[in-house]
């Protein structure tokens, strides 16, 4: 499922929200999620599983093309861990 579909199906069940309604909605939710991890926290949502962000340190990495070294800087990359009901949903 792509955003747009998201925001159709949303939409479509909940008839008393206009369309541009629920694409604010559903950007201040993706926005809110971005901006507390960008600011080194963490969002749960119960049942859902939890997002977070994890450290990679700096390493030599290849190009793969050339197979020459390349320098990648440590960075921080986004996380996500799925719920217990979430788990139980896809594997029962």
């Amino acid at each position: 499922m792509i955003r747009s579909e998201l925001v159709q199906k949303i939409a479509s069940e909940n008839s008393d929200l206009r369309l541009e309604e629920v694409e604010r909605i559903v950007d201040t939710f993706f926005d809110s999620i971005v901006e507390q991890l960008a600011a080194g926290g963490r969002v749960e949502l119960r049942g859902f599983g939890a997002f977070s962000t994890r450290s990679r340190e700096s390493r030599t990495g290849r190009n793969p093309r050339t197979g020459a070294a390349v320098d990648v800087k440590a960075k921080n990359v986004p996380y996500f861990k799925p719920g217990k009901e979430m788990r139980e949903r896809l594997n029962g």
